[in-house]
């Protein structure tokens, strides 16, 4: 596939590897002779005394290689941040077991959540009123590496790490983001994978449930002072909550594989260097559509799945690999270089047209196209090639290498905490898509026709990216300021082949290119007043690339964005309030299918807006006053946001057409927003409700009245969970997803009405040791 990127020259990896791994070389060697000369001073110490040192730092710096790859790194670290940030725990992740990414963020401020599917295996995720849709506007990492398919040409995630075999997830919105680009308006989702464990560790957890669920995790480590590993393995099976028309399942299949083998030298290592090998295999089938209901079969019958979404289904293969370098030249020095490379595919076969109507406008309009609503739910025949069924088949790679170089400077009454990073990354999609012609006979979809390859689709689209950032935590006194400034430097490539070559043997029809550079500048203040209660500020430049389908018309989306907020943090209370204001000069809607769009990979400009809100958390342990071991743990989060097009026109993009006015509001944002937990535990059990409040929503740009059929109804959803651990290595456990029953509309994209999760029962077990 990669021999057609064009005018691409193929050996920019090679060079740029080459040349990051010989400064490396030379760094080391450099370092070498400057601590060797430090080293005969220092020999005069007693070797007892500095085997005792070394032993004792040995686990800091493991510790401080964890953290490298981290953008917050600790709950502690949290609470420390000029900015928000959120750092969910793996002891937190536990007592709730989610394995669904939605219902994780949710207890989570300023976090913009539709769900789709119900489980959380392509989430909509956005960041401060970004826009939700495939998590595209915000900068998505797994263990610091860009994880979206192809994060600078086609961010849209259609590969999203399986949320199950996480450890712990960090989120960072306001200046502080700026490091983790290149999405800057919103913020950063980092989540971190299952490490290598500093001791013999092992697990195996089963669980089974409603709807044919079983879910398997097993995963084996160990650390041998120099040399450590990790494996672990996962897979999550379901029939489907949904009930097809012909009977057949609605169901989806995950395998996940990782490996992880970590090589250190000694803690008495006059250089200290790690070397961590990372590599993954995910694939996914499922038997998911992008078909929703109209509104009248809803209310009737929520968990249908019509018959004309029999055949659809995604198959997705995605291969990731790591090579991660630390190393410790000086005791205020550490450099951190990791190679990376993503390769993912997927094909998701699914129903587009009906006798030639896009199947968003039958299901929008069932009065109009009655006849064709009658052919999906399968009532009536039709004609031989009616239904067309389309092959979403894309490759993508995404890969590179970046460094980062810490360093430590402290005098008498400043200290500094210089980061400098640089990145270069390289990513592609490659899209052949065709088409398949069913008819729909008794209820059954029938092949008629296959179109060839490639007779729907031909392109490739890719990008290349050099970025740099230095950032500059300065602390005096009770004050810390936060100097940082990111440069992006990207060249896009679009090539368009005809559908009536497959092989691209005549070149490309059309290309286009385009290259962007800008600079991110941000700062963030911090002021401790005690010891407990801090307050801090922010003001930063938002930034998100264009992609390789931007024309002559279409300009950055860019930002200018401010936050001021208040934190408590104590024994016994946490709590934040934030307050911010995101005031774009261009906001870019992207097309997608998945959107409700008919031109994937097209981008229009949505002019001047203005987002601001409030976000709000509160964090309490009744059991502090209990006592008697008791813990009684109470949170709520809330979130209150706003925003305004600051221009009116007119536009053919999916969420904003065909007109819009000023003053309108953007679709997928809910003004409020809340989250709440409460607990209770002692000794070796606990029990745990959670439930989260969606405000109502538009689904289309407006302002007043929401009109029928552009807007979802508020909803509240409770989760229960409770858990008994016996005999010291065992547990078992009881999860209640959507305890209440709710029947509730998630989304109208991206065909049609689509329900929430419906009611779950999960049981399990779990040994470790």
């Amino acid at each position: 596939m990669r021999s057609f990127s064009g005018s691409r020259n193929p050996h920019n990896f090679r060079f740029f590897l080459s040349l990051m791994t010989f400064c490396l070389i030379l760094f080391w060697a450099t370092a070498s002779t400057a601590v060797a000369g430090d080293d005969d001073d220092a020999a005069a110490g007693s070797s007892s005394q500095a085997a005792t040192n070394q032993s004792d730092e040995e686990p800091d710096l493991v510790q401080v290689v964890h953290e490298r790859f981290q953008v917050i790194g600790s709950v502690e670290t949290a609470a420390k941040e000029p900015g928000s940030a959120h750092y969910i725990s793996k002891e937190k992740l536990e007592k709730q077991s989610y394995a669904d990414i939605h219902r994780i963020l949710r207890q989570l401020p300023g976090v913009n959540i539709q769900e789709e599917d119900g489980l959380g295996l392509r989430p909509n995720i956005g960041m401060r009123g970004t826009g939700v849709e495939r998590s595209q506007k915000i900068t998505l990492m797994e263990d610091g590496v860009l994880i979206a398919p192809a994060p600078y040409t086609a961010p849209a995630a259609y590969y999203f790490p399986t949320a199950a075999r996480m450890e712990s997830f960090e989120v960072l919105k306001g200046a502080a983001s700026i490091k983790n680009g290149p999405y800057t308006n919103g913020g950063v989702l980092n989540m971190v994978s299952t490490s290598v464990p500093n001791d013999f560790s092992a697990r195996l957890d089963a669980t089974g449930g409603s709807y044919g669920t079983r879910e398997f995790r097993g995963q084996l480590g160990n650390d041998y002072e120099t040399f450590g590993y990790m494996v672990e393995a996962l897979n999550l099976n379901s029939d489907g909550f949904k009930d097809l028309d012909n009977g057949d399942e609605t169901g989806t299949e995950v395998e996940d594989y990782m490996v992880k083998l970590r090589f250190n030298s000694r803690a008495d290592a006059s250089i200290y260097q790690s070397l961590e090998l990372k590599a993954g295999k995910t694939k996914q089938d499922g038997d998911e559509t992008y078909l929703g209901l109209t509104e009248a079969d809803f209310e009737a019958t929520p968990y249908r799945r019509y018959a004309g979404s029999q055949v659809d289904n995604i198959e997705t293969d995605h291969d990731q690999i790591q090579l991660r370098y630390f190393v410790k030249p000086t005791s205020n020095v550490d450099i951190t270089t990791t190679v990376y490379n993503n390769d993912f595919f997927r094909n998701w076969h699914k129903l587009e047209k009906i006798a030639g109507v896009s199947a968003a406008s039958v299901l929008n309009d069932p009065t109009t196209y009655a006849e064709e609503v009658a052919i999906l739910r399968g009532e009536i025949d039709s004609a031989p090639e009616d239904l067309r069924v389309r092959n979403n088949r894309r490759d993508y790679y995404s890969r590179g290498i970046q460094s980062n170089l810490h360093w430590s400077v402290a005098t008498a009454s400043v200290s500094h905490e210089i980061e400098v990073g640089l990145r270069y990354h390289e990513d592609e999609e490659d899209r052949i898509q065709d088409e398949e012609l069913f008819q729909m006979v008794n209820g059954n979809m029938v092949l008629t026709r296959a179109e060839a390859r490639g007779t729907q689709a031909n392109r490739v689209s890719s990008a290349e990216a050099l970025s740099f950032f230095v950032q500059d935590t300065i602390s005096a006194g009770n004050w810390t300021f936060r100097p940082g400034i990111r440069f992006e430097s990207i060249d896009y490539e679009r090539l368009d082949y005809s559908t009536a070559d497959p092989d691209r043997s005549e070149g490309p029809s059309r290309v286009r290119e385009n290259d962007v550079e800008v600079f991110v500048p941000g700062l963030g203040v911090d002021y401790g007043i005690d010891d407990a209660n801090r307050v801090f500020a922010g003001i930063h430049r938002g930034f998100s690339p264009p992609g390789a389908g931007k024309n002559q018309d279409t300009e950055e989306e860019r930002s200018t964005n401010f936050e001021l907020g208040y934190r408590h943090r104590s024994d016994t209370l946490n709590a934040e309030i934030i307050g911010f204001f995101n005031d774009y000069d261009n906001l870019l809607g992207a097309e997608t299918v998945s959107g409700g769009g008919d031109s994937a990979g097209e981008l229009f400009n949505g002019g001047a807006v203005e987002v601001s809100g409030i976000e709000a958390s509160l964090a309490y342990d009744f059991g502090n006053q209990v006592g008697n071991g008791w813990t009684v743990p109470f949170s709520v989060v809330y979130t209150y946001t706003t925003s305004e097009f600051q221009s009116s026109f007119d536009t053919s993009f999916a969420d904003w057409s065909p007109h819009v006015d000023e003053g309108d509001e953007l679709p997928y944002i809910p003004e409020t927003q809340y989250a709440l937990n409460l607990g209770l535990g002692r000794d070796n059990w606990n029990v745990n409700l959670s439930g989260s409040y969606t405000g109502e929503m538009r689904t289309k740009a407006g302002q007043g009245a929401i009109p029928a059929g552009e807007g979802i109804d508020d909803y509240f959803v409770l989760d229960a969970s409770a858990e008994v651990t016996l005999f010291e290595h065992y547990r078992v456990f009881g999860r209640v997803r959507n305890l209440g029953d709710e029947e509730y509309i998630v989304s109208r994209r991206p065909y049609g009405v689509r329900p929430g999760l419906k009611q779950t029962f999960l049981f399990g077990v779990s040994a470790r040791f």
